[in-house]
């Protein structure tokens, strides 16, 4: 006797069905890779830009996001896929309504505000800190963020009542 494991035979592929659910997300990879590359012919670039201009990145994006499809494409089509996860609602909860809240105050309560709630249902989706302490932090952190984008880089973020106090 011996104490290695037995060799089993390997599963059949004709008895496999495609994993759907995976090959649907390999389709919007590679959806998201075309509209990467029909936008980036959109540029009306000229000279030596044309070749290492601004249409580089979304190139090289929509080439990764391809290969990331046929990637999945084929792990789908072996099918096998691994046990999934159950998904856990109330997180996701948190982040889409912090996120509906970012979209709705944006414009109205500005950037640091807006961008701080969001930052605190994020934190308290991953299940860390009470509220009453992630929305302040959330806030000083996104008007560092304001501060940078607007004095330093000379951007334009929407502005609040915080921001207008700094302006």
């Amino acid at each position: 006797m011996s104490a290695a494991p037995e060799h089993t035979a390997p599963k059949q592929a004709a008895g496999r069905q495609p994993d759907w659910p995976v090959l649907g997300i390999a389709a919007a990879l590679a959806v998201a890779a075309a509209v990467l590359f029909w936008d980036a012919s959109l540029l009306n670039v000229k000279g030596f830009a044309a070749r290492f201009g601004p249409a580089i990145f979304p190139r090289l994006i929509g080439g990764l996001l391809l290969i990331m499809a046929v990637w999945t494409a084929v792990a789908a089509w072996r099918g096998d896929p691994p046990p999934r996860e159950k998904d856990d609602l109330p997180p996701i909860l948190w982040i889409i309504g912090g996120l509906a809240a970012q979209m709705l105050l944006l414009t109205t309560a500005g950037f640091s505000i807006a961008t701080g709630l969001l930052f605190a249902a994020t934190v308290r989706a991953f299940g860390r800190g009470p509220l009453w302490q992630t929305i302040p932090i959330g806030i000083v952190f996104a008007f560092v963020v304001w501060f940078v984008f607007s004095k330093g880089l000379d951007l334009t973020l929407p502005a609040g009542p915080l921001e207008k106090l700094f302006s």
